[in-house]
């Protein structure tokens, strides 16, 4: 008996008691597959970490690329993450640290953005315009966005050299940082700052709205950042970060990919993924009022050096 007992505790994922947060794990995995890294989700809502857990890991079944995965939810104080710490070329995603940055810098000295850099924001995040990106990354200067990278504690993000912004690499870690930042009062980033941050990114253009925010609910604000670009090794790198409150929860999402075969093949996985949090998260939600993307997705190429 005490064999049996034991045989169950180490094959049976814990459960979050109501409160508590306990980590889940994914099951025994095939042989072949045993060092690869598996979804861990913990929680302060019973049953809700042992779900999210499960049905993230099913999303991503027999998907293609290297995924990597975060979510945090303050209201249930529940997180999720796959490959936490693991490096991707950033592509037009970065273009939230450097808004974040040049808001920040203006922090320093308390002045306003001009009504140029007010401009190229708006153009930078809601249509992703790499003109006017480089137009503020030249103008902050690497310096500038490692002493943000610094003050956010985004210790792992390192700015990409030469002027190609969309070779920054990033991490779910510090992208999920980055997020809580946007989202939640702190000495880094003023009220004001947050807010006009969260505005451009709620006003994305429509054929940018893909990713994350595939399947949230229609009672849920949408808040996104994505971006794309193929590179001669490791295919297509296609990622989305997203910040969503609503339905009783605050919470956000990034997911980054990279190995993709096409763009779509990485659209599709993270929407894939995003649709298990949306609706474990906030199951009550009709499923026609759930958000679908645009059919035809559409981001900026991003510069980068040839090879």
């Amino acid at each position: 008996m005490n064999h049996l007992i034991s045989l169950r505790a180490r094959v049976l994922p814990a459960v979050a008691a109501a409160g508590v947060l306990v980590p889940v794990v994914a099951g025994a995995a095939p042989a072949a597959a045993a060092t690869a890294p598996q979804v861990s989700c913990t929680s302060g809502k019973a049953g809700l970490a042992a779900k999210l857990q499960r049905d993230i890991t099913a999303a991503l079944a027999s998907r293609g690329g290297t995924i990597a995965v975060g979510l945090h939810d303050r209201t249930t104080n529940t997180t999720c993450t796959l490959r936490a710490t693991t490096a991707y070329d950033s592509a037009s995603v970065v273009k939230v640290t450097v808004l974040a940055t040049l808001l920040w810098d203006a922090k320093k000295t308390n002045r306003r953005l001009t009504t140029r850099e007010s401009d190229l924001a708006t153009a930078m995040i809601t249509t992703s315009d790499n003109a006017a990106t480089t137009s503020l990354w030249n103008q902050l200067g690497v310096s500038k966005v490692k002493g943000f990278l610094a003050a956010a504690g985004m210790t792992r993000t390192v700015p990409g050299t030469g002027g190609y912004w969309g070779l920054t690499r990033i991490n779910v870690t510090d992208e999920q940082r980055l997020l809580s930042l946007i989202t939640g009062r702190n000495s880094v980033l003023s009220d004001a700052s947050r807010a006009y941050i969260l505005k451009l990114m709620g006003r994305v253009v429509g054929s940018q709205k893909w990713g994350t925010p595939a399947g949230a609910p229609s009672t849920v604000s949408v808040h996104v950042k994505n971006g794309w670009l193929q590179r001669s090794t490791r295919g297509w790198r296609v990622h989305s970060v997203g910040a969503f409150k609503g339905g009783g929860h605050d919470y956000t999402i990034t997911v980054l990919t990279d190995g993709n075969g096409t763009m779509n093949q990485g659209v599709n996985t993270i929407q894939a993924v995003s649709k298990v949090i949306h609706r474990d998260l906030i199951p009550t939600s009709e499923a026609a009022a759930r958000y679908s993307p645009p059919i035809q997705v559409k981001e900026a190429s991003v510069p980068v050096p040839r090879g």
